[in-house]
C-alpha cells in the first residue's frame, strides 16, 4: 500500500466544528455503542467529517480523537490506512474512477485518458476548485463496467463519450443521473431480459386459488 500522508500545512484550515445536522448524526453513531466503547465510532466519524468538509483535515482529526477520547495518532492511523478518506482538498465533484481488471477491459483506460486531459494528474484539482480525480480500485460493480463513481453515486456501462458528455454537463451546471449510460437495468443482461418476458410468469395471476386450513372464521 502506498503511503498516505496529510496534506501540507498551508492547505489545513485553523479550526474544525460540526455542523449542528452532523452532530446529531454523531449522537446516532454514539448511541450505537457502550461508553466504553465509543472508539468503535472512528469511521462514521471521520465519514460524517469528510461529508461536511469534502476532506479529512488534521483539524477534524484532532476534533474526532478529542470527541472520542482517543489519541490524535490512532484516528490519524484509521484515517491513511482506508483510501475512502480524502487527506488533501478535492474539487466539488470528485470522480473515482475502478481501474480494476474487468473496468480496464471494459474501457476505463479511455475514462482515465480523459481525465488527465481534462482535469489533470491524479488528485489535482482545477483551478476553479470544481473537479478532481482519483483511480480506485474495484467499486464492486463489474457487471456494469467500466464505472465511475462521483460522490456516493454510481455511473455504469460508460465510454468515452458518454463519459465526456457528463463533465460537460456538469461543467454548464445541469444535473446528471446517475445509474447505466445505456439504459441497462441494474445488473441484467445488456438490451433487456431475454427471459421471463410474460408478466404473468412472475406476477402470481396464474397461480391456482387455494383455501388455506384452519384458519379462523370471519367476525360476523
Amino acid at each position: 500500500m502506498s503511503v498516505r500522508r496529510l496534506a501540507p500545512e498551508e492547505v489545513q484550515p485553523k479550526s474544525f466544528a460540526w455542523s449542528k445536522e452532523l452532530e446529531a448524526k454523531c449522537a446516532f453513531w454514539l448511541a450505537k455503542y457502550p461508553p466504553e466503547r465509543k472508539r468503535s465510532a472512528v469511521i462514521p466519524f471521520l465519514w460524517l467529517a469528510q461529508k461536511q468538509e469534502g476532506w479529512v483535515s488534521q483539524k477534524a482529526i484532532e476534533a474526532i480523537a478529542d470527541q472520542l477520547g482517543m489519541p490524535d495518532i490512532r484516528v490519524l492511523e484509521v484515517a491513511t490506512f482506508y483510501t475512502m478518506f480524502h487527506l488533501a482538498p478535492v474539487g466539488k465533484v470528485h470522480f473515482q474512477v475502478c481501474g480494476t481488471t474487468p473496468c480496464m477491459l471494459r474501457g476505463s483506460g479511455e475514462i482515465i485518458k480523459i481525465c488527465k486531459k481534462r482535469i489533470g494528474e491524479h488528485h489535482h484539482v482545477t483551478k476553479d476548485g470544481k473537479f478532481s480525480w482519483e483511480e480506485m480500485e474495484c467499486l464492486g460493480s463489474c457487471a456494469n463496467a467500466p464505472v465511475v463513481a462521483i460522490h456516493d453515486y454510481y455511473h455504469e456501462d460508460l465510454d468515452a463519450d458518454s463519459f465526456n458528455k457528463i463533465i460537460d454537463d456538469l461543467e454548464a451546471g445541469k444535473e446528471v443521473k446517475p445509474g447505466s449510460a445505456i439504459g441497462r437495468q441494474k445488473s441484467a443482461p445488456e438490451g433487456g431480459p431475454t427471459t421471463l418476458l410474460d408478466p404473468k410468469l412472475y406476477d402470481g395471476s396464474l397461480a391456482k386459488k387455494i383455501k388455506i386450513p384452519n384458519l379462523p372464521e370471519k367476525a360476523k
